[in-house]
């Protein structure tokens, strides 16, 4: 697997399309954004299943998150591009195990639970293919944004707070989160969890996040374990 694309890598000519009168100004605009990303260019190229696999592996890069024999849980992995990532980066002797709600192709390597996470028995089924506590825990999860900046805000954070729950139950001590969530800042009471139960608490935003975007990463690592 390739390394991160650099700025501005793998930019050519822009890509225009002819666009049928049934087409909205929208969905023109957006098929233009993917023919003229180089990311979606080279995820296409790497047989990668999205373009936000760069996204963790430039976390990867420069937070040292996975590690040959690691065992890392993907919280809403579908359509797979973080799982890939994770089997080609823990391996030789790594696990993954990958979950969401939605069917999901295999991903040769990772083992796939398809299911609610919060659901007692999709994540006993998880930590037994895991073979034990996880190294990284992992969620890419967004809601459907709404255009209201503060219900999405809540939207996500109630995800990645769902994300961290399953996270300080998972983790071994010394392991790492990472979960998405929107620009206006982590909620207090989430990043007081964070800072106490982990040694560093850091917010990324990775060079194939696009600029427009107002997603961030919430990169935690240090697991200092389970409390009482």
């Amino acid at each position: 697997m390739r390394a991160p694309l650099p700025p501005g890598g793998g930019r050519g000519l822009s890509t225009r399309l002819r666009t049928a009168k049934s087409r909205s100004k929208a969905s023109q605009r957006w098929l233009e954004r993917q023919l003229n990303d180089p990311y979606v260019r080279a995820a296409q190229q790497q047989g990668l299943r999205s373009r936000a696999a760069f996204k963790l592996l430039e976390m990867d890069e420069k937070h040292r998150l996975l590690r040959p024999g690691g065992r890392v849980l993907d919280l809403g992995a579908a359509p797979g591009g973080w799982t890939q990532v994770a089997v080609e980066r823990t391996a030789p002797g790594g696990r993954v195990v990958a979950v969401d709600l939605l069917p999901m192709d295999p991903v040769p390597g990772a083992t796939i639970v398809q299911g609610d996470f919060q659901d007692d028995a999709a994540a006993a089924a998880a930590l037994e293919a895991l073979g034990g506590t996880a190294d990284l825990v992992l969620s890419d999860m967004a809601p459907n944004t709404t255009g209201h900046g503060a219900t999405d805000h809540l939207r996500i954070m109630a995800l990645a707070e769902l994300a961290l729950d399953t996270a300080l139950v998972a983790l071994a001590p010394g392991g790492a989160f990472v979960a998405k969530v929107f620009q206006g800042g982590s909620e207090r009471s989430f990043l007081a969890t964070l800072k106490r139960r982990f040694a560093a608490v850091r917010h990324a935003k990775p060079p194939a996040s696009r600029k427009d975007s107002s997603e961030l990463y919430v990169v935690a690592t240090g697991f200092r374990g389970r409390e009482g």
